[in-house]
């Protein structure tokens, strides 16, 4: 009986370390990052009864005139050290959060062989810098989903 249970308890510890992410930011090869594909900018209005302002979406439409190649976490692999042009398409809500067809805009983003220099993170595309008081689409890129941390 002790044996049985120490054979399956090796098992399920095997099993389990088979399935952990590798890398070091779950499953992110080194020589690669991971770049969110479509991302919406909100702020929180705290001297409006926390009111929320929501700000335009991002979406990245193409990779150097490709078709966006989107995992199903919602990120696309983009190689370290590589010069690219994503074409984005920006789109402005509502005050319950819903599109604004007529303010659909594309916005082109370069990225330089310094842009990424190392691998294994995950960055974000925004829109813009903020959700409040912003016109137009000048996409940003920042290592967090919070548009004010540079990414250099």
């Amino acid at each position: 009986m002790l044996r049985t249970r120490s054979f399956l308890l090796l098992g399920l510890l095997l099993a389990g370390c088979q399935s952990l992410p590798s890398g070091p930011e779950g499953g992110i090869a080194a020589d690669r990052v991971l770049l969110s594909a479509r991302h919406c900018l909100q702020d929180p209005q705290p001297d409006q009864n926390d009111r929320v302002h929501f700000g335009p979406c991002l979406k990245v439409l193409s990779v150097d005139g490709q078709p966006a190649q989107v995992r199903p976490d919602g990120f696309i692999e983009l190689p370290i050290r590589t010069a690219l042009t994503l074409e984005t398409t920006c789109i402005y809500r509502h005050a319950d959060g819903t599109p604004i067809p007529a303010t659909v805009q594309t916005a082109r983003f370069k990225v330089d062989e310094n842009t990424f220099p190392e691998g294994g993170r995950r960055w974000y595309l925004h829109a813009h810098e903020r959700a409040v008081n912003v016109v137009g689409c000048r996409p940003t890129l920042a290592p967090s989903v919070y548009p004010s941390q540079r990414s250099r």
